[in-house]
């Protein structure tokens, strides 16, 4: 069992709760139970995987599994364990995966968003957790906003980052260009914008841009839009969370296509 904070491999750990540890090693951090549950339920390759003798004693199937997808595993003591996480209060147990593994979405995709300069990891988080729920085929994120695999990111998308197509592209615009010519329109969200969300006919192949939390989208991608929607607002309410801008128009969407999602019923909506 690793019980000092000055072992290489809790060192090595450490690191990757910075942008600059991450990029270095290119791995990423998956902490806590529910999150080590996803990655296992999608078969995400996992590195490491690290837990304390009290979390094995309560999950042993749970550590059997991931023993099992990862190239090592170990015991670690609580105070080695709590160094390891990023979060105050771990329940337990740390994983490391590989960035790399992350799959790309597709052209393919019937409803898809793009996401420019984002910087909240919360809101990041809460995006992917949305479209995922929502039915959305993948998500491309321009470069400079947050890292994908920062950790919260991961613990905002409640496990579905495991489950949504992503990529990080330092080009967005050619991606979102790509996206047009192989046939999706471009949906552009603007305050001053023409149409409201709800006009679109979202039933074809639909790629949604969302910009920054200050400065939304730039002239860039808007100009590659084929349509620019807004989300009308009372007078003196500036702006919605770009969360909750994510979740209206990928909702509405899903409503025009008559989604239900697969452990809903129709009785329950």
């Amino acid at each position: 069992m690793l019980t000092s904070l000055q072992n290489s491999l809790v060192k090595q750990i450490r690191k990757l709760h910075a942008s600059k540890g991450r990029r270095e090693q290119q791995l990423f951090l998956i902490e806590g139970t529910h999150l080590l549950e996803e990655a296992c339920a999608v078969d995400f390759p996992l590195v490491t995987v690290c837990c304390t003798p009290q979390w094995q004693e309560r999950h042993p199937n749970l550590w059997q599994t991931a023993t099992e997808k990862a190239d090592r595993s170990e015991l670690v003591s609580p105070e080695v364990l709590t160094a390891l996480a990023t979060t105050v209060n771990p329940d337990g147990v740390i994983a490391t995966a590989q960035r790399t593994a992350t799959a790309s979405p597709s052209v393919a995709t019937d409803l898809g968003i793009a996401l420019e300069t984002l910087q909240d990891p919360g809101n990041l988080g809460t995006i992917i957790r949305t479209a995922t729920a929502a039915g959305a085929g993948g998500l491309w994120l321009s470069g400079d906003s947050v890292d994908a695999d920062q950790p919260k990111v991961l613990r905002a998308s409640a496990g579905a980052w495991f489950r949504l197509p992503i990529i990080v592209s330092a080009d967005l615009k050619a991606e979102v260009d790509h996206c047009r010519q192989q046939g999706m329109q471009v949906i552009a969200t603007a305050s001053n914008a023409p149409e409201t969300y709800w006009e679109i006919d979202y039933r074809r192949p639909t790629l949604i841009l969302l910009g920054n939390e200050g400065a939304g989208l730039s002239a860039n991608l808007v100009e590659l839009a084929d349509r620019q929607v807004k989300i009308p607002l009372k007078a003196g309410v500036e702006s919605l969370n770009v969360a909750i801008a994510a979740a209206l128009i990928l909702y509405e969407a899903q409503r025009q296509r008559g989604f239900i999602p697969e452990n809903q019923s129709i009785w329950d909506t």
